[in-house]
């Protein structure tokens, strides 16, 4: 009974958010050919209410690539018509992972429908329905709570991607991440009467072990932390309706430079097999977080708190005390640097003809222009001006900036990509004011919006991808430490801030995508769910198993909370689901042939398993009506290593 005296009440939910499989521009790398055409890992929300006293906060962490204001809208609307004012953006931080093998086109700004041909309601209405569904199994659970916070180091999980910019912050910056580098690695532990049933972990890597030559959804590293933990070690059945036994969420913090392809090369680091990567980089965040689940560690006691305001990063003051030169300056409004259209070199090169630091051609006209507008010049130089304007809601220019307390943790919520030292400096911002230790204050990027990245004055000289990724220009750091350190006075005096000017609402003033809905057309001779290619009848631990259907559409149901497969184990009374399109082990791909749509699945068959399996294949074929359809592949062996054994797999 040692949630006595803490009094705290936590609730955990976890719900489906996957979109469209098929025909929708994934979203981080803004590659127009990198579309979905099927699934590795389904992407989840997970959400976690802490209450105490009449107060509470609430944590929603999303396996996508960013969250909007589109979203965070409208779950927020969701949560009102429901629950009235207890969850507000005031006390809701929503957070993303950041994954790049998401579907895009959920957000409400042009910029973010470059390969998805529009908006995509569908996409949207599956994130919007998992984000609420998550929330409302975590306000069903709360229940009294031990939180225990603990912090260690991990440092074989991430690499600088931006080194140059990173050398030309003060040495004492420097200093502080000896190996250029963020290890450090939070949890926080949720007990109930002596037993964890729940964890949130922090760190700073970016989501993108897969490259951008991928087409399956994925959760990336921070997914498969996630799933590994949940399924693997404790058991979770993601398609039971029932509250999870055990919760588990690793989301970001201060990850603008880092990467996880310690090579310094897209999809390379630890091996040179992306998918191993994305499993072992996504392991290790576990296994730094399970070790913190064991650590004493320190019970959170004294409550909860919240302050949030709206900034408009386009037109901020920034007083001399944040700028660091003595003078005032002003941020201003959203431009792109030559270096942004080049992309990060370390994860996923974008536009030919531009690079990472200077571009000659670019600068020359840029000084030009600087020399005829010192206003822009004080603003914007040495960026390499590109994308000018940004015009006609291109991107947001407003953002929630945000101050959680859970007990003696704080959590800064931050619409960007920050890096190691803008975050350092956030940080220590708010731990001079609150009086926290410096490694209790975490900034929590990719949060309740997305205005692109945040880099120190230092680093925005250098031009790399982030820098000039960072919109509002050299001052955009500075303008955040001020908006903190108002937040951070108003929670240690107990007063109220000013709510600010929201990003203005573009509900229904963006263009839907129009796709081109593929007839649904099985191959000659056949119907949806037949066959085509059978497995082999004998397979050994480690070996692929394949089978491929005549299949429909996939976004004709997108399945949420369901499974487009299911592999099937034969016992005594029947058969029993083994996996689905949800496990790491399967992939689901959809293709389109000459002769009709098919479905290929693939099963690599664990190391424990052994005995008779099946796959099977789901979903739902337009005609006049969508039409369910299923199919059953033949029953197949897996044997021991002492069985017979063929090398070769199914192919189309």
């Amino acid at each position: 009974m040692a949630a006595i005296g803490t009094g705290f009440l936590c609730g955990r939910g976890i719900a489906d958010i996957t979109g469209e499989p098929a025909d929708t521009g994934l979203l981080g790398y803004g590659k127009s050919r990198q579309r979905s055409d099927g699934i590795h890992l389904r992407l989840r929300s997970r959400a976690f209410v802490i209450a105490a006293g009449d107060r509470r906060v609430l944590l929603v962490v999303n396996e996508l690539p960013m969250v909007f204001d589109s979203v965070c809208r409208a779950l927020l609307g969701r949560l009102r018509r429901t629950y009235g004012g207890l969850y507000t953006e005031e006390n809701t931080l929503i957070t993303a992972t950041h994954t790049h093998c998401g579907p895009g086109g959920y957000s409400h700004h042009r910029l973010y429908h470059s390969n998805t041909g529009g908006f995509r309601p569908r996409t949207f209405a599956a994130i919007v329905d998992g984000m609420t569904e998550a929330v409302v199994r975590a306000h069903d659970d709360l229940a009294p709570a031990v939180l225990t916070l603990a912090h260690g180091e991990l440092q074989d999980a991430a690499a600088n991607r931006s080194q140059v910019a990173f050398d030309n912050n003060p040495a004492a910056d420097r200093a502080w991440f000896p190996d250029a580098v963020d290890p450090q690695t939070t949890l926080l532990r949720i007990e109930r009467d002596g037993v964890p049933v729940g964890a949130i972990n922090w760190f700073g890597v970016h989501n993108t072990s897969m490259t951008n030559t991928n087409t399956l959804i994925s959760g990336d590293n921070k997914g498969y932390a996630a799933y590994h933990w949940e399924r693997l070690i404790d058991g979770v059945d993601y398609r039971d309706r029932r509250p999870a036994d055990f919760v588990a969420a690793f989301a970001q913090t201060n990850a603008g430079d880092l990467t996880p392809n310690l090579d310094l090369r897209p999809g390379h680091g630890p091996t040179d097999d992306e998918v191993e990567n994305t499993r072992m980089i996504g392991l290790r965040q576990y296994e730094a977080a399970a070790r913190l689940m064991n650590a004493p560690g320190v019970v959170l006691a004294d409550g909860v708190d919240h302050r949030t305001t709206h900034v408009d990063l386009s037109d901020v003051l920034v007083r001399p005390e944040f700028t660091g030169d003595g003078r005032t300056h002003r941020t201003g409004s959203p431009v792109g640097g030559a270096s942004a259209l080049a992309g990060s070199e370390e994860d996923g090169p974008a536009f030919r003809g531009f690079h990472e630091g200077r571009n000659p051609f670019w600068d020359t006209i840029s000084t030009a222009i600087y020399s005829r507008l010192p206003a822009l010049r004080d603003v914007q130089a040495p960026k390499a001006l590109v994308v000018g304007g940004l015009r006609g809601h291109y991107v947001a220019r407003r953002g929630p900036v945000q101050l959680l307390r859970i007990g003696h943790l704080y959590l800064l919520g931050v619409p960007a990509e920050v890096t190691i030292v803008a975050g350092l400096r956030l940080r220590r911002t708010v731990a001079a004011i609150v009086g926290a230790d410096l490694t209790d204050v975490l900034v929590v990027g990719y949060s309740n919006g997305y205005l692109h990245y945040v880099t120190t004055p230092e680093e925005y000289e250098t031009q790399q991808y982030e820098g000039g990724s960072t919109l509002f220009g050299r001052w955009t750091l500075p303008a955040l430490q001020q908006v903190a350190s108002e937040l951070a006075a108003a929670m240690r005096e107990g007063k109220p801030v000013p709510s600010g000017v929201p990003e203005p609402d573009l509900t229904g003033r963006v263009r839907p995508a129009r796709p081109r809905i593929p007839r649904d057309e099985p191959p000659p001779g056949r119907d949806f769910g037949d066959v085509l290619v059978e497995p082999r009848s004998r397979y050994r631990p480690g070996d692929t198993a394949t089978a491929i259907f005549a299949a429909a559409y996939p976004n004709n149901d997108l399945r949420r909370n369901g499974s487009y497969l299911e592999v099937e184990r034969r016992i005594p009374d029947g058969w029993q689901t083994v996996a689905d399109d949800g496990d790491w082990s399967t992939t689901f791909r959809w293709r389109r042939t000459r002769s009709g749509q098919i479905a290929v699945i693939t099963w690599t068959v664990p190391r424990d398993a052994t005995g008779e399996y099946r796959i099977r294949c789901h979903g739902k074929a337009r005609a006049q009506v969508l039409r369910p359809y299923s199919g059953t592949s033949r029953t197949f062996t897996v044997e021991t290593e002492g069985g017979p054994h063929a090398n070769q797999n199914a192919t189309p």
